[in-house]
């Protein structure tokens, strides 16, 4: 009989398209996946993977594999979920994918409150963006995501899985004090066009959603400088070196010089969470939710 955990790493190895990032999503490291993955060769008598120049691929058969794997473990978590809510309470792992600054300004409360309450339950931690966080959760690589999204660029969520909304979470103008701009008490949306900006790579759903923005305002953004942190976004801004919109979320406090201005219409990206339907009588889920849900309520307050 194959190992279950063996299979668990084949499936992730299959899902992320590289040892690291299977290791990276299960929590080991990328030596361990690898010792398993040669285990179950040697279990099978199958070749599973093969190098292609600095990385690796799966074979035929592992994808066959890794297909039938894919089956095993939801079978696997069905029977996980029905034993969990027999008992009454959350334990086993709960792996939980968030954005940055989700994971910054929401869940080191939420999580410490969650252990607290449930100090059997073993809680993982991976930051990713919303778009492989959402495939992520469908796949069932990981157990529940911190999502965010804007109105006018919606996150795809796949059929299957279940979201609870949070909240919304405004986004300011940072400038610097000096910035003409800055006199303005709030800036209409019209008003950024011309300006040099400070934005997260392409990709992102926040970069997504500045580059609808502005084009619907007439102009091609000029993005100088593709930053994946808001912190190092904000240096920047303090440095004259452009203008940025960041989330307050998780933002922390503005180095001196650097102010925020309202923008109107207001832009602010919805925050929620998703998780498999077929999840939702799990303790683990129910109670993770319920500290984000209390969590978010006292930072709204």
């Amino acid at each position: 009989m194959m190992d279950l955990g063996r299979l668990r790493a084949l499936h992730a190895v299959a899902v992320h398209g590289s040892v690291g990032g299977a290791a990276a999503s299960l929590g080991f490291t990328p030596s361990a996946v690898s010792q398993q993955i040669a285990k179950l060769e040697r279990e099978t008598r199958t070749v599973l993977l093969e190098r292609q120049g600095r990385g690796v691929v799966l074979t035929d058969a592992a994808r066959e594999l890794a297909a039938t794997a894919q089956q095993v473990l939801a079978l696997v978590e069905r029977a996980e979920v029905t034993l969990e809510e027999q008992r009454g309470r959350a334990v086993g792992r709960l792996l939980v994918a968030a954005f940055a600054t989700g994971a910054r300004g929401l869940l080191p409360g939420a999580l410490a409150d969650l252990r607290t309450r449930c100090p059997d339950l073993d809680v993982r931690l991976l930051e990713t963006d919303p778009y492989p966080a959402a495939e992520l959760v469908a796949r069932g690589e990981v157990d529940l995501a911190l999502v965010q999204d804007w109105p006018t660029v919606p996150l795809p969520v796949q059929d299957g899985l279940s979201r609870l909304d949070l909240g919304e979470d405004p986004v300011d103008l940072l400038l610097r004090a000096e910035h003409p701009l800055a006199e303005l008490a709030v800036v209409p949306v019209g008003r950024l066009c011309g300006q040099r900006w400070i934005s997260v790579p392409p990709g992102n759903i926040c970069h997504d959603w500045l580059v609808r923005t502005l084009r619907e305002a007439g102009e091609e953004p000029d993005v100088v400088y593709q930053v994946g942190e808001f912190e190092t976004q904000i240096a920047l801004v303090a440095a004259g070196l452009g203008v940025g919109l960041v989330p307050r979320l998780g933002r922390g406090a503005l180095p001196p010089g650097v102010v925020t201005r309202p923008v109107v219409p207001e832009p602010s990206r919805r925050v929620f969470a998703l998780w498999r339907t077929q999840a939702s009588r799990r303790p683990a889920i129910t109670e993770a939710l319920a500290a984000m849900r209390a969590r978010w309520a006292a930072l709204a307050g």
